[in-house]
């Protein structure tokens, strides 16, 4: 397998319930890409973090915010060539576990692969493996939200983790160990941390190093709404958050949350090559190419927040790792 390399697509949170559902019903289910479609497929593999439920059910779950989209738009992922979406996050069961079943249900019909939620504890925490280009790409996913949305042994949920528990952390470290002998690349998709942080807090830097060094190849983060900074770790990508993708959501003027990334690593067999930033800008339920001084504020702040790492990007915005 050593003369192998996959193009592997990461992006933050995906949402398409709300005014993005509207606008897909008004103009189609490609619209929410709009001029990133041709980059999308220029990926062997797309991840995302899917930040609704897929489902007709309409009882809400107790909490303030409640996002839904009618199982029909899963469409939308399917027209980006979405091939895996984390589903370890804090909207999953927005609309309850029969809103969650009706998700994996929908998912499954569609052959677009999940992780990090599942009907019972052992779905949930069970990683799934991609391949492609001979390449077997294991994906794990996590989230530190919502704890009563946990799985049980025969209850729908999610792979929660609590990220100060010690047996927690071993847990997570020792599914990533399992996942490392039975894959060729190593992705941790881990939903983590408040909203609007600029940089990771420090308990979460020394889990990403624990999860690395566990066997990790990318950490793909998300949950803050905006983009962090990327660390590189004994040659390892640590991708802290991916920020936002498609949404509707308010943007936040000092934190810009409208402005993000997509994230495209290319990678052989447990060895990362290149990571290129391609600045993206959210507007009206769609996510488009950022020029200009959207582009430029991208790659100006992502500079400034790796730093602390000691990560730099050259002008074309690309990291070259090996």
């Amino acid at each position: 397998m050593n003369g192998h390399h996959i193009k592997i697509g990461l992006a933050g949170d995906v949402m398409l319930g709300r005014g993005v559902h509207t606008a897909i019903s008004e103009n189609g289910s490609l619209y929410p890409w709009g001029n990133l479609l041709p980059v999308l497929k220029t990926s062997d593999i797309n991840i995302v973090n899917l930040e609704n439920a897929f489902t007709h059910y309409n009882r809400k779950a107790p909490k303030t915010f409640n996002f839904k989209a009618t199982p029909d738009k899963v469409d939308t992922l399917l027209g980006a060539e979405i091939s895996l979406v984390n589903l370890a996050n804090n909207h999953v069961l927005d609309f309850g576990k029969e809103g969650l079943i009706e998700t994996l249900s929908t998912l499954k019909e569609a052959g677009i692969a999940y992780a990090g939620a599942g009907l019972n504890r052992a779905e949930a925490i069970r990683p799934r493996v991609l391949v492609k280009n001979s390449l077997a790409v294991g994906v794990v996913g996590f989230t530190d939200n919502e704890p009563d949305w946990k799985a049980g042994e025969a209850e729908p949920g999610t792979n929660y983790i609590d990220i100060s528990s010690g047996v927690d952390r071993k847990f997570a470290v020792k599914s990533i160990a399992d996942l490392y002998r039975h894959s060729d690349i190593v992705i941790v998709s881990i939903h983590w941390g408040p909203n609007m942080n600029l940089y990771p807090e420090p308990g979460f830097i020394s889990f990403a190093h624990e999860m690395i060094d566990a066997g990790a190849d990318i950490i793909h983060g998300h949950s803050a709404h905006n983009f962090q900074g990327i660390e590189l770790y004994k040659g390892k990508l640590i991708l802290y958050d991916t920020g936002d993708f498609v949404d509707d959501y308010a943007v936040h003027e000092n934190y810009r949350n409208d402005h993000s990334f997509y994230f495209q690593v290319t990678a052989a067999r447990h060895l990362i090559q290149k990571l290129a930033l391609v600045p993206v800008l959210i507007r009206d339920c769609q996510v488009n190419l950022a020029t200009g001084k959207d582009r430029e504020w991208c790659l100006d702040r992502i500079q400034l927040l790796s730093e602390r790492f000691g990560t730099r990007f050259g002008k074309s915005a690309e990291l070259i790792i090996s």
